[in-house]
């Protein structure tokens, strides 16, 4: 269940542009009950793709695992992309332009 509201919500942000805006360059998705993927693209440069799956399916310890990426052109015109992965660790980003947590 868990996996479905992280895709709906991806998914949601793909459409989130206004209309007429951008065109659907691809969009491709795949769910099935204990994982998903997707990838799209639009003309104005968004994309975003992902893929995700279940950990210890049935258990008390069940958790979702998703690794993907995403940009976007900002309002400096400046091309972001993010390549991330989320799961028990939490949501672990990484991109040129977000800073780097210090080693610990």
């Amino acid at each position: 269940m868990k996996f479905v509201i992280v895709f709906v919500a991806l998914f949601a942000l793909a459409y989130a542009a206004p209309a007429g805006e951008a065109e659907i360059l691809k969009s491709v998705s795949e769910v099935g009950p204990e994982s998903f993927q997707f990838d799209w693209e639009t003309s104005d440069g968004q994309a975003a793709q992902a893929e995700g799956h279940l950990n210890n399916v049935g258990s008390e310890n069940e958790s979702l695992a998703v690794k993907g990426s995403y940009r976007f052109i900002g309002d400096d015109g400046v091309t972001y992309e993010v390549q991330y992965i989320a799961d028990e660790n939490g949501f672990q980003p990484q991109g040129a332009h977000l800073p780097v947590a210090p080693e610990v």
